[in-house]
């Protein structure tokens, strides 16, 4: 015994060792380090092709192989026959059977059965893309097996409408006039609160007054030595005040028409001007990266908002905090507290220069104008609201927005783009027209600003000229629709 037991031991110790070759271990070693070390550990390999078409075939053959080969005819007679077995099988009732919750488990699973419904054709509504349909003897509705692919129910969800506000109907506006006069690119307007003249300023050097049903000139102010970059007309004051690239910031008595005070302390030229709505002070913003306050009546400077790393290029004001807003070169927009002389918030929003700001008339909302968008944001808090839902692609001189919710921006190509404000709808895009004699490169708009009343629009353009716009009174719904869509998603910064 214990020599047959020894001898047994030594033939299984000399039976021949399988050869594996130099492939088949590093195939082993393959699969060890990748269950070792993967990134995607856990998850399952990449399929093999050649195992997927095999894995196909003999599903073919589970679900189809008893009617594959049948000729057409005989394949009408076996599915009638199985769906009048079906119908004799399943209850009596009009009411439409969608597949629970079982049953869409059991889907997927991937089981090698179809789900036979039994009522009334599905209408396309209910049946999303991502499942195929076929309906049988106007009975019998089968739904393939997509759901082993996607195991997800969200082709028989509903669709929820989009929550995206829906403009409103604007008729489109058409320049009805052009003014000629100036020698210069025209660069600032300014309205008159009793809305019967505006003024402008020109690389000229001069201001000129024009009458708003008109059109003719009234007056022409002139005392700047370089073009005039900023205008506004005071409320409470008969006084024009003015700004320009020679430093200066000027104040016109409109009764006396002449200078009264100059206000000192810029030390480049002068971009941008604003009258706070409550208070008696004056604010320059210019290429000193500094926006100044000024009181109007002592010329003395109150205080210097300094923050800002360039270009200071618009501004406003309002009656409450942030009582002064500023854009700048730097793409940031800053929020000022004027009592502290300090700044309260930096919206970062903007990748390009903030050329232009825009605040509503009736809303606690501004808007703001760069060369890589249009946004709108709340205010006090500065809170982003969204982009206008278009890029106009150029840079965006000035903005301007009226109490009917219609904004216009004006791009450095000459293009004068409406939107509707609370959709952030473009719903017609102009292009000015320059005139007889002047360059095509002078299609540039570097002003705009609309009437007390809102009614008119008036532009100032590279070519000299000033135009007047107004809604077409012919233009309605049909003549020109509304052609909106909604957002799938849009950006949150």
């Amino acid at each position: 015994m214990p020599g047959t037991a020894a001898a047994a031991a030594t033939a299984t110790a000399m039976e021949p060792v399988e050869p594996q070759s130099l492939k088949k271990l590093s195939l082993k070693s393959l699969k060890r380090a990748f269950d070792l070390f993967s990134p995607i550990h856990g998850h399952y390999r990449p399929s093999d092709p050649a195992s997927k078409q095999i894995r196909i075939s003999y599903k073919l053959n589970a679900e189809y192989g008893s009617v594959k080969n049948l000729s057409s005819n005989q394949g009408q007679d076996q599915v009638s026959n199985d769906a009048n077995a079906q119908r004799d099988k399943a209850p009596t009732s009009s009411a439409l059977a969608l597949p629970g919750k079982d049953d869409i488990k059991d889907l997927q699973k991937g089981g090698s059965e179809n789900a036979i419904i039994p009522g009334p054709t599905i209408p396309p509504k209910t049946l999303e893309s991502g499942i195929s349909s076929r309906s049988v003897s106007g009975a019998v509705v089968s739904i393939s097996g997509s759901f082993e692919r996607y195991p997800s129910t969200s082709a028989l969800m509903e669709r929820i409408p989009s929550k995206w506000p829906r403009p409103t109907w604007h008729p489109p506006w058409k320049n009805y006039r052009v003014i000629s006069g100036h020698l210069g690119w025209v660069r600032s307007i300014a309205f008159d609160p009793s809305n019967s003249w505006f003024c402008t300023g020109s690389a000229d050097r001069t201001i000129k007054i024009w009458d708003v049903a008109t059109g003719r000139l009234k007056l022409t102010l002139t005392g700047h030595i370089e073009q005039i970059r900023g205008l506004a007309v005071s409320q409470r004051h008969t006084y024009l005040f003015s700004a320009g690239d020679d430093k200066q910031v000027k104040c016109w008595d409109l009764e006396q028409n002449k200078v009264i005070r100059s206000y000192h302390g810029h030390l480049s030229g002068v971009y941008c001007l604003a009258l706070h709505p409550t208070i008696d002070i004056l604010l320059t913003g210019g290429r000193d990266s500094v926006c100044r306050v000024w009181d109007i009546r002592t010329k003395a400077m109150v205080c210097a908002l300094s923050g800002h790393d360039n270009t200071v290029c618009s501004v406003f004001a309002r009656p409450t905090d942030p009582q002064v807003v500023t854009g700048s070169h730097d793409t940031t927009i800053k929020f000022w507290d004027l009592v502290a002389g300090k700044t309260m918030l930096t919206l970062t929003h903007h990748k390009k220069s903030v050329r232009s700001l825009a605040l509503h008339p009736t809303e606690q909302t501004f808007v703001s104008g760069s060369a890589d968008n249009i946004k709108k944001f709340s205010l006090p808090k500065g809170e982003f609201l969204h982009n206008m839902l278009s890029q106009q692609k150029s840079i965006v001189n000035s903005v301007a927005v009226n109490e009917d919710g219609i904004l216009a921006t004006a791009g450095d190509n000459g293009s004068l783009w409406f939107w509707d404000w609370k959709s952030g709808h473009c719903f017609q895009q102009a292009q000015a027209i320059v005139q007889p004699g002047s360059l095509d490169s002078e299609a540039c708009i570097y002003a705009l600003s609309y009437d007390v009343s809102g009614t008119r629009l008036v532009t100032c353009e590279a070519d000299k000229t000033i135009k007047m716009w107004k809604e077409d009174e012919m233009a309605t719904p049909e003549t020109h629709p509304l052609n909106f869509r909604p957002p799938k998603e849009f950006r949150r910064y």
